[in-house]
């Protein structure tokens, strides 16, 4: 905004195109016969070249439906790719909790913990070791914040390939390809397409 380049207007121009050629673009929100909340997390490690600060993202689904997103850059700069996973989920974490006093306030009740989608076997391994290791210290808040959630059965932690990880739109480029795999398995419909 306070030094704009020729480089700015293009990426404009694509968001339009892009617009432009995806009018009947929307989420459809489909009953289904549970109530089973599902979180997609991602980080990426170092992203911006500006600070060094990993970006975190994530995706939440309930009933399928895809119901809340974000993507923000972390407060401090991640040591390793572990540690911004682990903020991610953290505050992925947050997110759940979040929803989870709301289906307590509509009186809907969660039989099954919420699902949380990781891609990182590292940090999913340094949750559920309970040796604390002096390398990941600084993460100890985070990592015992997920451990509690874990033990009190509110969540549970899968590792998810990262071909199949949602969130890594929110937090890398990704290709045409790539989107157009993304786009069904976020129940994106087009209101324009044949029938």
């Amino acid at each position: 905004m306070h030094q704009p380049k020729e480089c700015h207007l293009h990426v404009a121009y694509r968001v339009l195109q892009y617009l432009k050629s995806t009018p009947g673009k929307g989420v459809l929100f489909k009953r289904s016969g549970k109530v089973e909340v599902e979180m997609f997390t991602d980080a990426d490690y170092a992203g911006s070249t500006i600070d060094r600060r990993s970006t975190s993202s994530h995706l939440t689904f309930v009933g399928g439906n895809l119901v809340t997103w974000r993507s923000k850059k972390q407060n401090v700069v991640a040591r390793s790719s572990a540690e911004a996973e682990l903020r991610a989920l953290a505050q992925g974490i947050c997110e759940l909790l979040w929803v989870k006093n709301l289906f307590d306030e509509l009186q809907i009740p969660l039989f099954s913990p919420m699902k949380i989608c990781c891609d990182n076997k590292l940090a999913i391994n340094l949750v559920h070791n309970p040796v604390q290791y002096d390398c990941t210290k600084h993460v100890e808040i985070d990592r015992h914040f997920i451990k509690e959630k874990l033990e009190a059965n509110v969540i549970c932690i899968s590792y998810i390939p990262t071909n199949n990880q949602l969130a890594d739109m929110l937090t890398k480029g990704i290709s045409g390809t790539q989107l157009q795999k993304i786009i069904p398995k976020l129940e994106m419909d087009d209101i324009h397409s044949p029938a």
